[in-house]
């Protein structure tokens, strides 16, 4: 039973304002070229990428040469990603996708041909074959190997709110599934459901992929995952990122299956032995200052006395919610960054804190953080790959502190 009630307006999203939605909605206006014309685009970057190598020999057949060469790699790129819906990792179009990658693939090319002005030819055919073959390898490991590989990830926290001898709290945090058509990672989070028996599942939001949330097949899709899970305390979830999660679209998916959805609401989950767990669900917004005060008004009318959980979609209300005292934020939206490199980290998190909190257990006063890597992959243009960033859930256990 929802104990409080918030009358909300659907919520505006900024991100969807910023400069990172705007490239990644331009470079996927391929995605719906025929076939034909995405082959044209191809052509014309192995062309663009190649007519630089006429300069140090002042050559066309050099030029023609290395076209070519960025040509064969180019098609590699697309058979890779051809194969992505046959092995159930992903089911976007590789015309989605091709211009993200293209385009990096292309400068590279034409890079190496600027340093052949100075580099012995052997010496700059061999360079810009092997950049273009790590570059292969390296998107068949984001886009075919770490997307598979749904991992468990477990976390102990303590509460000064659970009384001493208390029995222990399970929860099974799930977070961005961006659903496009059920793949593997959702028969593995089913697998790992089974495996650890939780006392109650929490989702953080993005159910649909952005390029599937007006495709009426994911959308079913998306509500017979749902539908399988269970838990003996409930399921219990948040929306998303408004452009992802389609107010709409989403909130109804849930008015007929087993699962509470919190939008601007606190639900308290009792347990026969006593123990009691105070659900905070927020509508994410993006927009720091206005969900900091919508939560402050929340937490404002819950129970005092029992552990505080806040159900957020993106880790930006964390200084917020320290301040409050919450004991847990659970959240995803960042996905890691999803392609992060060694030492340098993630290239994009779309967080407005930028790196601040990314991924991971962070801990603020008395606020225990975690933000997961997420299940699924971003939308629109955006490779569905991933690299030092691998798909996960989370098992959480609460246990009582003697402080």
């Amino acid at each position: 039973m929802i104990e409080e009630t918030f009358i909300h307006s659907e919520p505006r999203d900024r991100l969807a304002r910023g400069r990172l939605h705007k490239v990644m909605s331009a470079l996927n206006k391929p995605a719906y070229w025929p076939a034909w014309q995405a082959v044209l685009l191809a052509l014309f970057l192995c062309l663009a990428g190649g007519v630089i190598w006429y300069f140090p020999q002042q050559s066309w057949q050099t030029a023609v040469t290395a076209a070519a060469v960025l040509g064969l790699f180019f098609l590699g790129d697309i058979v890779i990603l051809s194969l992505l819906p046959l092995r159930r990792i992903s089911f976007c179009s590789w015309k989605a996708q091709f211009l993200a990658l293209a385009l990096p693939r292309t400068a590279a090319a034409a890079a190496v041909g600027f340093l052949a002005i100075w580099l012995p030819m052997n010496w700059a055919w061999v360079l810009l074959i092997a950049v273009q073959l790590a570059a292969a390898g390296l998107l068949f490991y984001g886009a075919h190997v770490e997307p598979a590989r749904l991992r468990l990830t477990k976390l102990d926290i303590f509460s000064e709110h659970l009384p001493l001898g208390a029995d222990l709290i399970r929860l099974l945090h799930i977070s961005d599934l961006h659903i496009e058509r059920l793949s593997r990672r959702e028969d593995d989070v089913l697998a790992y459901l089974d495996q650890t028996q939780p006392d109650l599942i929490l989702i953080t939001g993005d159910y649909l992929n952005l390029s599937f949330n007006r495709d009426p097949e994911a959308y079913r899709q998306a509500g017979e995952f749902l539908s399988q899970l269970a838990s003996p305390q409930g399921v219990y979830a948040v929306l998303g990122t408004p452009t992802v999660d389609l107010c709409e679209a989403i909130a109804p998916l849930f008015v007929d299956l087993p699962l509470t959805l919190l939008r601007d609401e606190w639900y308290e989950v009792c347990w026969s032995d006593g123990r009691r767990l105070t659900l905070l669900g927020l509508d994410c917004t993006h927009d720091i200052d206005l969900d900091a005060r919508r939560l402050q008004t929340l937490v404002k009318s819950a129970p005092p006395s029992a552990p505080k959980l806040l159900l957020y979609h993106s880790p930006e209300l964390m200084p917020g919610a320290a301040e409050l005292d919450i004991d847990l934020f659970l959240c995803g939206h960042t996905h890691g960054g999803q392609v992060r490199l060694p030492v340098i980290g993630p290239l994009l998190t779309s967080s407005h804190l930028g790196r601040k909190y990314v991924m991971g257990h962070y801990r603020s006063g008395k606020t225990d953080l975690y933000v997961s890597t997420g299940v699924g992959l971003e939308g629109l243009s955006a490779p569905r790959v991933r690299f030092l960033a691998p798909p996960e859930i989370t098992l959480v256990t609460i246990r009582p502190s003697a402080l």
